[in-house]
């Protein structure tokens, strides 16, 4: 799998919106590799999309079609600046990753000092009880870069759902320990979505 995560700002959060709504039924059925995507927008403004695809060679395919680059200069009238692009075929998911049916998004940035440290929190045995401590957990995907930092969607059934799983008793010790593998991190709750 190889992901694009684009992340900007935009004053327009209706207008981009629907821009994504166009892409999902004009420019969507054509796209080469396509897998899935997540498109949402913060409270404050912030957008964040991942687009999964096979493969790279995929992605670039699709970037070069002509509808696309055609789309893409409309919806970057949208952005208050310029975005940021990253994009990774270093890619780990949770669960079953990325999941249509939910209702809120949760994206996290960080860096970790130890990647295989922390990456070895998600046993078999962790992830059972963190399966059964949160079941308003779908799924995650976390995009890794060569720095170190990672970018992460989870998705949840409901906001209401995840923060009342943030304050389940059986999830505190293991929220401590996850977040002292993964140090300093910034959220971004997405909650207008376009999932397709």
């Amino acid at each position: 799998m190889f992901v694009q995560v684009i992340k900007g700002r935009t004053s327009d959060p209706e207008g981009l919106q629907r821009q994504v709504q166009r892409w999902i039924s004009d420019v969507r059925p054509d796209a080469i590799g396509y897998l899935g995507g997540t498109f949402g927008i913060a409270d404050d403004g912030r957008f964040v999309a991942l687009a999964r695809f096979e493969d790279e060679s995929s992605a670039r395919a699709n970037s070069e079609r002509p509808e696309q680059h055609a789309w893409w200069e409309e919806t970057a009238r949208l952005n208050d600046g310029d975005p940021t692009f990253r994009e990774s075929s270093d890619v780990t998911t949770l669960f079953d990753g990325g999941s249509d049916d939910a209702g809120f998004v949760q994206v996290m940035e960080g860096t970790v000092s130890d990647r295989a440290k922390a990456e070895a929190w998600d046993t078999p045995e962790h992830l059972e009880e963190l399966q059964a401590a949160r079941p308003d957990l779908l799924g995650a995907v976390r995009v890794w870069q060569p720095d170190g930092s990672f970018v992460e969607a989870a998705y949840f059934t409901s906001e209401d759902d995840a923060r009342q799983g943030e304050r389940s008793s059986e999830f505190v010790d293991a929220q401590q320990e996850y977040t002292e593998l993964f140090g300093d991190t910034t959220f971004i709750d997405l909650r207008r979505l376009r999932l397709s």
